[in-house]
């Protein structure tokens, strides 16, 4: 049985002065304060991007970045299959319609492959998840983009710190998102950015989150029609800290990762994914493994071993009812067929995929050893 792992998330003294000041401030507004902008420029620096914009989650970030990038109404956006809802609700929040292309049974990401097999005249966009915080292959997204006309939008949900060939993720492709939700490695309960390295866009974005206003603009300027997304200064001020907390902990993240790498993949019948030199820092925000025709046995194993939030994943996109009938409803609106998914490879992978969250990668080597242990032993007996 597997001793207490620590507790996510991790807080204390400095979380809540933080708090306090700008409780005893008055200014709890990001129209007031300076924390929220504050944070936006550092986190910007940390994802080496020219402008970050924060506002009330990760949906609402992939949402405010399509809008801002002209993305609208019958529009068709590509999106994997296998990824979290709001990846392709988004898409419907702006009008436009989610089109699934297949993902790489070996890594889980979208394929640029199937990804332009994808594109027809309608197409605008392309949403990249980083999914577990494994970045995608940006260099063949980034070119994709670039011969179709269509903007790349990196959901880097769970990414915070991951880098591409050195650089951080986030704006290599024309916009990227984040989540500040409560299991991401960055949290403060809830709350979103998009990065970009376009000041236009920075701008359109900020716009958006804003209720119309434009940068530097007066309080009553409304230049276009936004919402009202804003992040609060109590938010910020726990991001701060947070933010400043994240590369000690992936450093423990990164050391357990690779010792469950070790242990793991020398063993039949356990699949990782391959290593990539491209990837100079994966996110860890999940450790994921492929082990087929065994994974009710491993969930068992894990469980019994006292790790119980081991987890079977997502249920793909391309079969979700709620996102096709959505979907439909715009496409027969405007006399438009349904552009139809085959993604078998995110079928396959659906089935036999474990993800184990990153607390688990936030433990002692002995309980890395535990895990691994528990994983091996479903799978060979």
């Amino acid at each position: 049985m597997i001793s207490e792992m620590p507790e996510w998330p991790e807080y204390g003294d400095d979380e809540a002065k933080a708090l306090l000041d700008v409780l005893n401030s008055g200014q709890w507004g990001s129209t007031s304060g300076d924390v929220v902008a504050t944070f936006q420029r550092e986190f910007a620096e940390y994802q080496q991007a020219e402008h970050a914009v924060c506002l009330a989650n990760g949906t609402l970030a992939i949402a405010v970045a399509l809008r801002a990038a002209g993305v609208g109404i019958g529009d068709e956006v590509i999106v994997p299959p296998y990824t979290f809802i709001a990846t392709a609700s988004a898409a419907l929040f702006v009008g436009a319609v989610p089109v699934f292309a297949d993902v790489d049974p070996d890594t889980h990401l979208l394929d640029p492959v199937a990804t332009e097999a994808a594109i027809t005249e309608r197409t605008k966009a392309v949403v990249v998840v980083h999914l577990a915080g494994r970045p995608a292959d940006l260099d063949a997204f980034t070119a994709l983009g670039a011969r179709h006309g269509l903007t790349i939008v990196e959901d880097a949900a769970q990414a915070h710190g991951a880098a591409y060939k050195g650089r951080a993720v986030g704006a290599i492709g024309d916009l990227g998102t984040f989540s500040f939700q409560s299991s991401k490695n960055i949290t403060a309960g809830e709350g979103g950015a998009v990065l970009t390295d376009s000041q236009e866009l920075a701008g359109a974005v900020y716009s958006l989150v804003n209720v119309g206003r434009v940068p530097g603009g007066g309080w009553y300027q409304h230049e276009a029609v936004g919402y009202n997304l804003r992040l609060t200064e109590f938010q910020a001020a726990i991001l701060r800290v947070q933010l400043r907390r994240h590369p000690a902990l992936q450093v423990v993240r990164e050391r357990n990762a690779r010792l469950l790498t070790d242990l793991l993949g020398p063993v039949d019948g356990i699949q990782l994914a391959p290593e990539d030199p491209a990837i100079t820092a994966h996110g860890r925000h999940l450790f994921m493994l492929r082990v087929p025709g065994r994974r009710e046995a491993v969930l068992e194993s894990l469980t019994s071993a006292g790790i119980t939030r081991a987890s079977s994943g997502y249920v793909p996109l391309h079969r979700n009812a709620a996102v096709l009938r959505e979907s439909k409803a715009i496409t027969d609106r405007l006399g438009q067929p349904y552009p139809e998914a085959s993604c078998p490879n995110a079928d396959q992978v659906s089935t036999d995929t474990i993800w184990l969250p990153q607390p688990y990668l936030l433990g002692t080597e002995a309980q890395t050893h535990t895990i691994a242990d528990a994983i091996t032993k479903a799978v060979t007996q």
